[in-house]
């Protein structure tokens, strides 16, 4: 990969994804140290002047009143870190912390924060040479930005806290010191210029939306799989169909699974089916559609997050200006993924409801009770939906909204917060169900496919090869469990999608 170069703007979802995950390298666009440059020297002519400014020369929240003088001005910005490094549990995977640490980054690249460019630049040296700060789950609500955790990313300005660096967790000093990077201290107003903005849940998010496109992509897969063995009526997922009503999310979906039964006896009329069937299965492009537009919606915002800036207070060097605001609000980004957790637990809903039809015998079209040639003494997959509906319920507990769950902090002055790292939180919890969730879907729509004498699309095709690789046709019973987790880290690893779309296509 090309190293990435960071400018405030143009950063997408997939670049996080890149950076974070697979440790893509970056570096600062020289316009913006230029920026980054002037806006510090702004700043410090402010500071000289000694005009008042939040959080440089002012406490912070409640306190935002008290001016501080000019020998508590550099010692609050430790103090700033250490009472706002207040998290607890268990840590963060490293790519959420590197995902914040790319966004903060893109942040500062603007030249409206005030930093020293310093702390950007030893930011930037983190992400490549692998320092990665140790950072508590749990304790930001997502406004004010994500203070907690994002304190405990700047305690390593400091050369505290912890790190991990080659695999193993150091001090933050040690870490640091191996690493080759110098620490470079905390002046005026650089502490809150590393933490206030809402940069872990964002980063979260972009990871997130990655995943979630990825696997609707499969829900797809399955659902063409599930049609096939159920002798679908393919008309309704003609293209002429969804463009007529204008949905860009059911075209997308239509076409896909077009794609993917393309070749089949089904597809080209060789097999009798029903003049229309179940909503489960004719509303398919419909459904999955909807949850594209949710996802490509929160596309938008998340994207216009990572590039804008989300900062307080925000110094405008051209104009020799300083405003204070709440930019690090998490709500508009907290709002729309929301609803793109909701629609995953959705899409699960409807898998299970086709992986329903393929167990019962009054709605499979011929195919044996429970997919199991020996009805009574053996059960086949009756208890897989069982497993499947124990993941939807706890989907559609973590499905309520928590953007709506404000609670007031800091003695009122914080008396509304966005709760958008309990989005972000629980969004990946639904997702780990909704992968378990698919890959019964794929086992059982793998098995009733076993028991047809029809040719299926090569999209339906290769998509069953692959999971032949991983879990056998269940002739006789046995423990299920493992099939359910091989399955589960299947559809999490993406290779029935990678397989697929060599055959077929992209299913964008």
């Amino acid at each position: 990969m090309n190293t990435l170069v960071i400018k405030g703007a143009g950063l997408t979802i997939e670049d996080v994804v890149n950076v974070a995950r697979y440790n893509q390298k970056v570096e600062l666009h020289p316009d913006s140290i230029q920026a980054i440059k002037k806006c510090r020297s702004m700043l410090e002519q402010k500071i000289e002047a000694r005009e008042i400014m939040y959080g440089v020369n002012t406490g912070i929240g409640e306190f935002s009143e008290v001016v501080l003088n000019d020998d508590q001005v550099k010692d609050f910005q430790k103090y700033l870190i250490y009472n706002h490094a207040a998290g607890i549990g268990e840590p963060m995977p490293i790519e959420w912390v590197r995902g914040a640490m790319l966004g903060r980054i893109n942040v500062h690249a603007h030249g409206n924060s005030g930093v020293r460019l310093e702390i950007t630049q030893t930011l930037v040296d983190m992400l490549n040479k692998g320092v990665t700060p140790w950072v508590c789950k749990k304790g930001s609500v997502g406004a004010s930005g994500d203070l907690a955790p994002m304190s405990q990313i700047a305690l390593l300005m400091m050369g505290e806290g912890k790190a991990y660096y080659k695999g193993e967790l150091y001090s933050g000093k040690e870490a640091l010191q191996k690493a080759g990077i110098e620490i470079p201290g905390l002046q005026a107003r650089d502490g809150l210029a590393t933490i206030n903005g809402s940069n872990v849940l964002t980063a979260m998010s972009a990871i997130f939306l990655v995943d979630a496109n990825n696997w609707l992509k499969q829900a797809e897969i399955a659902a063409a799989m599930s049609l096939e063995a159920l002798k679908a009526n393919m008309k309704p997922y003609t293209s002429k169909l969804h463009e007529v009503r204008g949905f860009k999310g059911a075209i997308r979906s239509a076409n896909a699974i077009n794609k993917l039964v393309d070749g089949g006896d089904l597809k080209e009329q060789r097999i009798k089916c029903k003049v229309q069937d179940a909503y489960s299965m004719r509303s398919t492009p419909q459904v999955i559609g909807a949850a594209h537009d949710a996802l490509a919606y929160a596309r938008s915002q998340v994207e216009i997050e990572l590039n804008g800036v989300g900062d307080n207070p925000i110094f405008f060097p051209d104009e020799n200006l300083q405003l204070s605001g709440a930019n690090f609000q998490g709500t508009p980004v907290s709002v729309p993924m929301d609803m793109a957790g909701m629609v995953v637990t959705m899409v699960s809903v409807m898998s299970e409801r086709r992986m329903n039809r393929l167990n019962n015998p009054a709605l499979s079209v011929g195919l044996p009770a429970f997919l199991t040639k020996g009805a009574g003494m053996f059960s086949g997959l009756m208890l897989s939906q069982y497993t499947a509906d124990m993941q939807i319920v706890e989907q559609r507990i973590l499905s309520a909204p928590a953007s709506i769950q404000s609670i007031p902090a800091a003695a009122d002055q914080e008396d509304f917060v966005s709760m958008g790292m309990n989005t972000a939180q629980k969004n990946f919890q639904i997702l780990d169900n909704a992968y378990g969730i698919l890959g019964i879907e794929f086992m059982a729509a793998a098995q009733a496919l076993d028991f047809r004498e029809y040719n299926f699309g090569k999209g339906v095709t290769k998509a069953k090869e692959v999971i032949r690789k991983y879990v056998e046709f269940l002739d006789i019973d046995r423990p299920l469990y493992d099939d359910h987790n091989k399955m589960k880290d299947l559809v999490e690893s993406c290779e029935i999608l990678f397989e697929v779309e060599k055959v077929v296509g992209s299913l964008e």
